[in-house]
């Protein structure tokens, strides 16, 4: 091991290399040079690198820049496209490349992760620990040994699993206050080596979960899957309290009660989407298919999901009279969730085509969302501002719960629209307080809905 101790901190200062800036190799390389650790941060994309080098940070995670330019100052922080100088006399290599779902089958592309394992393989000349951060299905990690032990047979060096649990918007505090650390190792050596990186965390109480290699994985996957389910089953019961009369909000707060239960993930709405659970979900279902242990849950959850997002039209359609073909449609919001500019799986790639496709003109407005949507949802006219994007509009359609529309002067908004119709598709607002404003037509989820 070639960490110096900081005396200071308490704590070995090791060198770790981390291969990927997407967001988990970025968030996690700028928090783990926070934690007083010499990071540098690896990528092949020539544009990533000058703009990292630059101060810019090309993705959308509030206060990352601020801890970015601290550590980049403070001398902790490095960023590079030569792999061999960063894994030299490095402790840890991290890969936290791309795993995206593969087409055809639902499983994971594993086409990134075994050519930088080779790629470390190759260029290592000490002992290392090949850390996996990408979500990866299980038995990977025993690829990625065979495939460095394949391409370098005389490097000394172990494999360990690690998991991230970042949520977009609050990936550093997810980072700095974890719900807890998975590592999956085995060897007392490799054991040994992700403690020192993560004693920060563990002399402030965060539990490390330490556990074998595929135990580790199938922690991520089931942790996913798992949220997910949670999601949509809340949604379909929306859709039941809308048949019944029930309010699904209070049912929500009245589930959530139960500690056994849990009050997070239960807020109905649009689908789920992002960078995780689609992919996830799609993964675990096909490692149980392949193993001849389905996932019957999982899989009927990824059915559903995208049944709840199709759901979604029928209620704009309502609102529209039946037909979008002329109408002026403001989406509010098309990033997956609030506080990101991720627009992976989102609903509003189901929904916004749709209503393209259907005649409609539609106008968006997104505080982060236009970097990546210009060239996902083509034909839709980009604005800023909310009031703007409403006037003469037939249709108000609430998609994300971005913090600036949670407050809009509803009797303004109405009183501009050709027709005063809201689909409030994140129940921000209350139906009453829509009518009051002057809406003579709104639809949310999972409550009554009234159209004048």
């Amino acid at each position: 091991m070639t960490a110096a101790l900081d005396t200071r901190l308490g704590i070995a200062k090791m060198k770790i290399a981390m291969i990927g800036t997407g967001y988990v190799g970025l968030v996690s390389g700028v928090c783990f040079s926070d934690f007083g650790h010499e990071v540098v941060c690896v990528d092949k994309d020539p544009r990533k690198i000058e703009m990292l080098e630059r101060g810019e940070v090309p993705i959308y995670e509030p206060g990352l820049d601020v801890l970015m330019h601290k550590n980049v100052e403070a001398g902790r922080l490095s960023f590079t496209l030569d792999l061999a100088s960063a894994i030299d006399g490095a402790d840890a290599v991290f890969i936290a490349v791309g795993t995206p779902t593969r087409r055809g089958d639902g499983h994971a592309d594993l086409t990134y992760v075994m050519a930088a394992a080779e790629e470390i393989a190759k260029a290592a000349k000490d002992y290392v620990v090949i850390v996996t951060k990408s979500t990866v299905p299980v038995g990977t990690n025993r690829k990625v040994k065979e495939t460095v032990a394949a391409a370098n047979p005389a490097l000394d060096f172990d494999v360990a699993s690690n998991p991230e649990f970042l949520r977009e918007g609050a990936a550093i505090d997810d980072f700095m206050k974890p719900d807890r650390v998975v590592v999956g190792v085995e060897t007392d050596r490799a054991a040994a080596v992700m403690a020192e990186i993560y004693r920060p965390l563990y002399l402030r109480d965060f539990p490390i979960v330490t556990t074998d290699l595929e135990s580790a994985e199938m922690i991520k996957y089931a942790a996913n899957a798992f949220l997910a389910t949670k999601i949509t089953f809340i949604n379909e019961i929306a859709a039941l309290c809308e048949k019944v009369g029930a309010d699904v909000k209070s049912v929500s707060k009245g589930m959530g009660m139960d500690g056994r239960i849990g009050n997070k993930f239960l807020h109905a709405g649009p689908g789920y989407g992002g960078s995780c659970f689609p992919k996830d979900t799609k993964a675990l279902a096909r490692i149980g298919q392949e193993h001849a242990s389905p996932i019957s849950i999982v899989e009927t959850v990824i059915k559903v999901n995208e049944d709840v997002k199709r759901r979604m039209l029928d209620k704009l359609s309502d609102l529209c009279d039946g037909r979008f073909n002329g109408k002026t449609v403001a989406v509010l919001g098309v990033t997956f969730k609030p506080n990101t500019d991720d627009m992976r799986d989102a609903p509003s790639l189901t929904i916004v085509p749709a209503l393209v496709g259907g005649g409609a003109k539609v106008r968006v407005v997104d505080p982060q969302g236009k970097r990546e949507g210009e060239q996902l949802l083509p034909g839709v006219s980009w604005m800023d501002d909310p009031y703007a994007a409403a006037e003469g509009a037939d249709l108000l359609v609430i998609l994300t719960e971005w913090n600036e529309f949670r407050a809009l002067d509803l009797s303004r908004i109405a009183g501009s629209m050709a027709q005063a119709r809201m689909a409030d598709l994140r129940n921000i607002y209350a139906p009453a307080d829509a009518e009051a404003a002057g809406f003579t037509g709104y639809e949310s989820i999972g409550r009554a809905g009234y159209a004048g």
